[in-house]
Formats: structure tokens, sequence, C-alpha cells
């Protein structure tokens, strides 16, 4: 009798699941080779911070593999370009310390110091460096407390090779490819026939077949976001590509690398209704959102809400595992960080150097349907499921 009455609540629930304006996926291993199992879109996005770089040393293939192996929804990676005008995968402007470049006797006198956003920066800049011999250098762990074993195993990557990564995953994978140092780019490496940085990255895209708005069929088959910390950048390629991007946000106190603002300033209501006419979202420094004193998170700004009110994502950067970086309100652990900022705080994505975990608990509290069955499948898995307690 409970089960009969049951039946109409079940089938309202499997059309709302079917008729969801948001596709929904299994987990990866599940379901015909044949046939890649497309974007989850129901829940926030997992966010592989340089790949899996809590675990593998970053922006490399091997960290990309095992993000996607871990359940990610995209891959993020950072562009800058060599010597000579190739774009590569990488995060800091010099190669100093996440790569042997110091080992290397023959680039001993590359070093330079160059003005960054007003520092003088010292160090082996990656576009004084040909791709040939950025190719020559292998990548080591960032942080001495991670494991070291993968030291010097993996060479730098071009981003055509990061494309082909997530275009041959065995699922649809998403990117979400950085501008990096836009204004740096463009002053120390020359394109012919006078193009930019940007130009090369949405040229490169388009030549992989990335393009589409948001949620789009085109956007879904290759899902893409683009981000920055230089909005003029997002501005520009607004008229190049209509690909969802992103404007990424530091510390308030901190100017932008291409305007005189303050971040203080681009979070206000007046910016934030000029930039959503060019971006999908925001992508701060979680500690904007959340301030914090003496490693005890504060009470929360109003950036979520006033960023969701001017119908902006919010994608919060970096969630580390680790207690260099948990706040003590998280008693060391990384599912209560990932249960505050998804449930209390309320964000639409979280770039994370440790992609297992996130989605180890996405799946534990918000797991995604088998959308692999038929909905005749799934109401015979839910009265299976119901059936005891009804003849009880």
């Amino acid at each position: 009798m409970i089960l009969t009455r049951c039946l109409p609540l079940i089938w309202l629930s499997l059309l709302t699941v079917c008729a969801a304006g948001r596709t929904l996926h299994p987990l990866p291993v599940k379901g015909p080779k044949t046939v890649k199992l497309q974007l989850q879109t129901s829940r926030p996005y997992n966010i592989a911070h340089r790949g899996s770089n809590g675990e593998i040393p970053e922006e490399t293939t091997a960290a990309y593999l095992k993000a996607i192996e871990e359940g990610t929804d995209f891959i993020e990676t950072d562009i800058l370009s060599s010597k000579d005008g190739v774009l590569i995968c990488f995060h800091d402007c010099i190669l100093d310390e996440t790569t042997n470049v110091a080992s290397h006797k023959e680039f001993a006198d590359r070093k330079r110091t160059y003005d960054v956003q007003g520092f003088n920066i010292t160090g082996f800049f990656t576009f004084d460096f040909t791709l040939k011999e950025l190719k020559q250098l292998r990548i080591k762990q960032r942080y001495a407390f991670r494991d070291q074993q993968y030291n010097g195993m993996y060479p730098i990557i071009t981003f055509e090779e990061f494309l082909t990564i997530a275009r041959d995953a065995p699922r649809v994978v998403g990117i979400y490819p950085e501008i990096k140092n836009p204004v740096l780019m463009n002053q120390h490496v020359k394109w012919p026939g006078g193009k930019k940085f940007e130009d090369k990255v949405v040229e490169t895209l388009k030549k992989y077949g990335y393009g589409g708005s948001y949620l789009s069929k085109k956007w879904l088959k290759k899902p893409l976001f683009i981000q920055s910390f230089a909005p003029t950048s997002l501005v520009y390629i607004s008229n190049l590509t209509d690909s969802p991007k992103v404007l990424l946000i530091d510390d308030v106190t901190m100017p932008t690398q291409d305007t005189n603002q303050t971040y203080a300033e681009i979070t206000s209501d007046a910016y934030f209704e000029y930039i959503k006419q060019y971006v999908v979202g925001i992508g701060p420094w979680k500690d904007t959102i959340v301030p914090v004193n003496n490693n005890y998170v504060l009470a929360p700004t109003d950036l979520v809400k006033r960023a969701h009110a001017h119908n902006l994502q919010v994608h919060p950067y970096t969630y580390r595992n680790e207690h260099e970086f948990l706040h003590y309100n998280f008693s060391q652990d990384p599912y209560k960080e990932y249960d505050y900022w998804i449930n209390e705080i309320g964000v639409d994505g979280l770039f994370t150097d440790f992609t297992g975990s996130l989605h180890n608990f996405q799946e534990w509290t918000s797991p995604l349907p088998d959308t692999s069955k038929s909905p005749r499948q799934l109401l015979s898995q839910i009265a299976s499921l119901v059936l005891p307690y009804a003849k009880a």
C-alpha cells in the first residue's frame, strides 16, 4: 500500500530528472565506452586547479590525467608564451620555483629582472626561452610538504597538448584556461601580423572546435570557461568568441594589472553591472568572500549574494587539503570546508588542488543519478529499495 502511494511521487521525480535543463552524468566508469558521458551541470563544478597538483606536479600531463581519473568537471591551466610565440601551460612567469632550470648550466646567463605588475622580479622568464629549450626542463612539486617522488619526471606541455588531453578523455571534460599576465606577454613576445597574446589563445581554442555560449549545444560538447585577472583582456576577447568568461579577483587591496582600479572597486555593484556584459562569473580568492583573522574564518561578506543578484556565477580559489591551508574552523577536515562553501556560502564551482576529495565529497552528499539507465530501470531500482519497507 505504501509503495502504491509512493509510485506517483517516484514517477514525478523521474520526470523531473529526465526533463531538467541541467544535464547529469554518472561516474566516469559507467556507461558505454563508445558514447562520451556529458558534463554534469547539476551541482557546483569541480575544477582541477592546475590538474590534481596536490598529488602530482602542477600543469603536467600526469596531473591532468589524474584529475580526469578522479572525476573532475574541468581541468584548469595557466597560459603563457615561449620566446618563439608558442603557448605553454605554466603558472609563474619565471621558471625558478617549479622547474629544474637552475641545474641547467647552459641557461645560467638567461636570468633577467623585469617589471611585473609594479614589482621588480628576477629569475628565468618563460619568454626568454624557445619552446625547444623549455622542453629540456622538468617540473617539480611547488610545496616541500607534498609528495616529491615525481620531481624531474615531466616536461612543460604546450596549450595544444593540454587541449588534446581534454579531447581524448573518456567522457566530456571541460577546460578552464587562464590568460596569464597578458600585459607582460604582449610586452615581450611579438606575433606575426601584429597579433596579441589574446588573439593567439582564441585562435587555438577555435582550431580545436571550442566555442558557443554557456550551456549551448556547442558548449556542452566542449565545455570551456576563459578566465583572467585582466578585465581588459576579457573585454577584448568578447569580440573574438562567445565562449563564457570569468573575471578573476585577487585580494581586494591589490590593483589590477591592466587598469588603475583595485579589486575592491571591481567588486562593486556598479562594476558588476558593467562587466556582466562580458563575463558569466567571477573567480575570487576565497578570503575575499570570507575574511580570515589568525587563521579563523570570520563572517562572510555579501560578495556571493551580490554577484548572484547580477546573475554572475562564483568560482572561488583555491581549496587545499593540507593543514597549512585549512582554517581552524574546519578542524583540519577538508570535507567540512567543502560543506561550508557549497551549502552555506552557495558557490557555483570550486578550484581545488585535490580533485578526488572534492569529487568524493560531492558523490557522498549529492550523488548524480546513473543516466545510463532508462526511466523504467530507474523505477525498478527505486522500487527494489522501497519494497522491503512497504511490506514491513
